[in-house]
C-alpha cells in the first residue's frame, strides 16, 4: 500500500512538471471566444452613440457598468474557488456572457444597454479566475509561458472582435450581434469538456503552488503587501491608458483625420492585434530573463511612444499604436505570475484580483475620460493619458524574488 501511494505521488509530480499544451491552447481558445464577445461592446460605440443619441459620458458609463461587474466579483470568486474549486463554473460563465449578448442585440433603451453589458461582465467575472487556475495547473512549471498562451487567446479575441463587428454589425445593424452567439455556444460546450478535465486533475493544484524562490528568501507580510500595491499601481497605469485607446481611439481618428467608422475599426484592430503579439512575447521573456525586468521595460518603455502619439500624422499614429500595444501588453503575464509567486496557493484570488482590478481600472478610466472629453475634447484626453506609463519607474521598488538567470 505504501509503495502504491509513493508511486501515485511520483506520478502526480511527473504530470505536474509536464506542460499540457492541449489544455493550454484549449483554454486559450475559449478565452479568445470570451473576450471576442466582450470586445463587441466598445466596437459598437460609434453605432450606439448615433442610434441612441448618447454623450461621451454615457458611452463611458456603459464601459464602467460592464467593467465593474466584470471586476468586483472576480477576487471573491477566485478566493472561494481557491478553497472549493468549481469546474462547472467555466461553462456557467460562458452562459452568462452569451445571455448578455442576446440581450444586447435586442436592446432598445439606454438602461437595457446597461443591463446587457452587466450580464456580459458577470460572465467574465466567473470565467477568468477558474480558467487562470486551469492554465496554472497545466503549466508544468512554465508559468509565464502558460499565462501568455492563456492571455494570447483573450487578446486575440479582443483584436478580432472589432474587425468582425465592422464587417457583420456596423453595416447591417444592431440585431446582427446575434451571429456572435454561435461562438458563445461553442465556448460553452468546449468549457464543459475542460471542466471535466479540471475536475479529474484537481490533485495538480497542490503540485503547482510551490514558490519559485528558495527558503533563504523570507518576505514579511508588509513587504508582500507593498509589492502587491506596487503591482496594482502598475496595472492602473497600464489599463487606464489602454482605456483611452480601446474606448476612444476610433473617435480620435474620426475627429482628427476624418476617417470612416469602418476605417477607424481597422486601426483599432491593429492596436489590439499588437496587444496579442506583446502578450505572447512577455511571458516567455519573463521566464527567461526575470519578470521584474520585463515589467519595468514594458510599462516605462512604452512612455516615449505614448508621449508622441497625440502629435503625429495618421500613418505614424498607426505605427506608434502598434509599438505601444506590443510593449505595454508584455507586462500583464509577468505581473500576474510575479504576484502568484508572492502568494503561492492563491492563484484564484490573485487572478481574480488582478483581472478584476484591470477591468475595473479600464471601466473607471473610460467613464472619467468620457466625462473629460465632454468637458474639453478628445485630443486633450489623449495628451493627458500619454504621461501614465511614466509610473512604470516604481517597478524598481519591487523585491527580487527570482533566482538570477
Amino acid at each position: 500500500m505504501e509503495a502504491q501511494e509513493q508511486y501515485l505521488k511520483e506520478d502526480a509530480s511527473q504530470i505536474a512538471q509536464k506542460t499540457i499544451y492541449t489544455i493550454l491552447f484549449t483554454i486559450s481558445f475559449t478565452h479568445l471566444i470570451n473576450d471576442l464577445i466582450q470586445s463587441v461592446i466598445p466596437s459598437l460605440y460609434p453605432l450606439i452613440k448615433q442610434n441612441f443619441n448618447l454623450s461621451y459620458a454615457q458611452i463611458g458609463l456603459i464601459t464602467l457598468t460592464y467593467q465593474l461587474t466584470a471586476s468586483i466579483l472576480q477576487p471573491f470568486v477566485g478566493n472561494y474557488t481557491d478553497k472549493k474549486p468549481k469546474p462547472f463554473s467555466l461553462a456557467l460563465g460562458m452562459s452568462c456572457t452569451t445571455i448578455g449578448l442576446i440581450s444586447l442585440a435586442f436592446s432598445t433603451s439606454f438602461p437595457q444597454l446597461l443591463f446587457s453589458v452587466s450580464f456580459i461582465g458577470l460572465g467574465s467575472s466567473i470565467f477568468h479566475p477558474e480558467s487562470s487556475r486551469v492554465a496554472h495547473m497545466a503549466s508544468g512549471g512554465k508559468k509565464g509561458l502558460a499565462q501568455s498562451i492563456f492571455q494570447l487567446g483573450g487578446n486575440a479575441g479582443s483584436a478580432i472582435g472589432p474587425l468582425l463587428a465592422a464587417i457583420i454589425v456596423i453595416p447591417y445593424g444592431q440585431t446582427n450581434i446575434l451571429w456572435f452567439t454561435i461562438l458563445g455556444l461553442m465556448g460553452f460546450f468546449i468549457l464543459t469538456k475542460v471542466g471535466k478535465w479540471y475536475g479529474e486533475h484537481l490533485y495538480l493544484k497542490k503540485q503547482t503552488t510551490k514558490p519559485i524562490h528558495d527558503g533563504s528568501l523570507k518576505l514579511s507580510k508588509g513587504r508582500i503587501t507593498s509589492a502587491l500595491v506596487i503591482l496594482l499601481i502598475l496595472i492602473f497605469s497600464k489599463y487606464f491608458y489602454m482605456a483611452s485607446l480601446t474606448s476612444y481611439l476610433t473617435f480620435f481618428l474620426i475627429e482628427k483625420f476624418h476617417v470612416s467608422v469602418q476605417q477607424s475599426q481597422m486601426y483599432l484592430f491593429l492596436f489590439l492585434a499588437a496587444i496579442a503579439l506583446g502578450t505572447i512575447i512577455g511571458g516567455p521573456l519573463g521566464d527567461r530573463f526575470g519578470r521584474k525586468y520585463i515589467i519595468w521595460i514594458s510599462i516605462l518603455g512604452a512612455a516615449p511612444f505614448t508621449l508622441l502619439l497625440p502629435h503625429v500624422s495618421l500613418f505614424w499614429t498607426a505605427v506608434l499604436s502598434v509599438f505601444i500595444g506590443v510593449i505595454i501588453a508584455s507586462a500583464f503575464s509577468a505581473i500576474l505570475v510575479y504576484a502568484t509567486d508572492l502568494l503561492p496557493g492563491k492563484v484564484g484570488m490573485i487572478a481574480g484580483l488582478f483581472f478584476g482590478f484591470a477591468f475595473g481600472m479600464g471601466g473607471i478610466g473610460s467613464a472619467l475620460l468620457g466625462w473629460l472629453a465632454d468637458k474639453t475634447d478628445i485630443f486633450f484626453v489623449f495628451k493627458v493619458c500619454s504621461f501614465l506609463p511614466l509610473l512604470g519607474i516604481i517597478t524598481g521598488f519591487l523585491p527580487n524574488i527570482e533566482p538570477k538567470k
